[in-house]
């Protein structure tokens, strides 16, 4: 029964995390329109791509024991695409000096991996060593990521709106991360489950943001359009005023 449980939450842990890690395609469909990476940031994206490689590597039969942790492996390997693919995009798309903080950025990443990796596999000799060498860099790889969305609440608390902070990631962000702490739990992995202590107050705190400045949203379009408005009619009245002269300077 527990087995069963906990395959259950990791089929639901995965759900959310798929939808957590699609959440960002809208921003990239508007980057590829736009051909413009626009004032965003490609450092969220790099973080949780070292998180994907890792937590994949960390549910892989070398590591863990057999296939104990499959559901890592498949939600992490789905993160792996997802990410790289944003990251591609948002490169191809970026100004020559976005493009070399992007390449400085992967740079670590890549080799943090390749390190962790080797270590791991030719260092240590059975599974409990090494799931204890790649879960602590592992550990330390999520609670960044997780810690990345502080910057946007930043913004959100600075600018009292939710416009880059769309709630659908807030919420997926929620869910995912307390069906995971849910999951390493139950499998008394405190790997699994330590980051998410730290991601699920984050997601209750982005839920909270977005409930008291949901409605600040339209507050800076209306002026906008107004001024839009007035601008034509004073144009109107103008355009009138002159052809009124025109006629009087004809008739005289």
């Amino acid at each position: 029964m527990g087995d069963r449980l906990r395959l259950a939450v990791g089929v639901m842990g995965n759900a959310a995390s798929l939808l957590l890690y699609a959440a960002p395609i809208l921003t990239f469909v508007r980057v590829v329109k736009k051909r413009s990476t626009e004032k965003f940031s490609c450092i969220p994206y790099i973080i949780t791509l070292s998180n994907c490689l890792l937590y994949t590597w960390y549910g892989l039969p070398i590591v863990s024991n057999k296939w104990e942790n499959f559901p890592l492996v498949t939600i992490n390997g789905l993160g792996i695409l997802f990410e790289f693919s944003f990251i591609s995009i948002y490169f191809w798309f970026s100004e020559p000096r976005q493009k070399i903080k992007v390449v400085v950025a992967m740079v670590p990443v890549i080799l943090y991996f390749a390190i962790a990796t080797l270590v791991s596999s030719f260092v240590f000799h059975d599974h409990h060593h090494r799931k204890l060498f790649t879960g602590s860099i592992g550990l330390l790889s999520s609670v960044g990521m997780y810690a990345s969305p502080l910057v946007v609440m930043k913004q959100v608390i600075q600018t009292k709106s939710v416009e880059f902070m769309p709630f659908y990631l807030s919420f997926f962000s929620f869910l995912a991360t307390s069906l995971w702490l849910a999951y390493g739990l139950l499998s008394h992995d405190l790997f699994i489950a330590s980051p998410n202590f730290v991601g699920v107050p984050l997601g209750i705190l982005q839920l909270l943001l977005y409930c008291k400045y949901r409605n600040n949203r339209g507050v800076i379009e209306e002026p906008k359009k107004w001024d839009v408005e007035k601008s034509k009619e004073k144009s109107k009245q103008l355009q009138l005023v002159i052809n009124e002269n025109t006629n009087d300077i004809a008739k005289e």
